[in-house]
């Protein structure tokens, strides 16, 4: 690999699990990004070297971690960090954006959440399966949409399999039946006038267990998943039709387009207007 190599991801039409940018760089030392926030996962694979990650929990507190060769690193969307190389050994990482539909799941199957956001291997077969899929996106930023997103299911695999951290498997466990009853039913109903009440009378549970299963299993709650899943519906359907925006505020669930415009710009950080004139161009 060069000293600095970075690809953009071309093609948005995946909407379970998507590419946005990677690339690798061997750090100068001291070299460091941020403070900033993302708005989407980007996980940092550390190939060797050493550096230091500062990245704020969920109660807003800054937590310090010291990061070396083998380990790596996840920042969740809107996740405030800092990081910066070692003076003596600066690391030199790889690095992968990507969101979706299934993000979110797949990472917490990783053990990798908004409080832990550092991976340390437990397999290191695995591991090595890991970083040839990751090094496959970064050496090949050309091949072909569908090539680099199966490169990124097989990353995400070795990822989930090796992770220290990974959730153990709970074959058929209660709470993650009515998680999958209750994505199920948003997958089925987004289009129509639903809110977590609605979801939870379907999954027969009392609204605040649903939050609070949804929060320990995908880190976050149904009504914020509802969005993300109609926001991401909304750019699949901007991006493949010529749909108007008012007629597409209400294929998304929304019967007031002024209100889909904010939630959709609140979400993804443009409004519905620029995101679409942007993928025009």
């Amino acid at each position: 690999m060069s000293k600095f190599t970075f690809g953009i991801f071309q093609n948005e039409t995946f909407i379970d699990l998507s590419l946005y940018q990677f690339g690798y760089e061997e750090c100068a030392p001291l070299h460091s990004f941020g403070p900033a926030a993302r708005n989407h996962f980007l996980f940092h694979y550390i190939f060797s070297g050493k550096g230091q990650l500062m990245s704020t929990d969920d109660k807003g507190r800054v937590n310090e971690y010291q990061l070396e060769a083998g380990q790596g690193f996840l920042i969740w969307p809107m996740q405030h960090n800092f990081y910066s190389a070692n003076e003596k050994f600066p690391w030199v990482y790889g690095w992968v954006e990507f969101d979706g539909l299934k993000a979110r799941e797949l990472v917490t199957q990783a053990g990798l959440t908004f409080n832990s956001p550092v991976y340390t291997s437990s397999d290191n077969e695995e591991r090595e399966k890991m970083k040839k899929e990751l090094s496959a996106i970064i050496n090949n930023k050309n091949s072909p949409p569908l090539t680099l997103i199966g490169h990124l299911y097989l990353f995400l695999s070795s990822l989930i399999t090796s992770s220290s951290l990974r959730e153990k498997a709970q074959g058929g466990s209660l709470r993650d039946f009515y998680i999958r009853e209750a994505i199920s039913f948003i997958e089925q109903h987004y289009h129509e006038d639903i809110s977590v009440e609605s979801i939870a009378s379907f999954c027969s549970l009392d609204r605040s267990y649903l939050g609070k299963i949804f929060k320990n299993k995908l880190n976050t709650s149904p009504q914020e998943f509802l969005i993300h899943y109609r926001m991401n519906k909304a750019c699949e359907l901007m991006k493949i039709t010529n749909y108007t925006i008012g007629e597409i505020s209400g294929l998304v669930g929304y019967s007031n387009q002024f209100n889909f415009s904010r939630v959709f710009k609140h979400t993804i950080g443009k409004s519905p207007r620029e995101w679409k004139n942007e993928q025009k161009k």
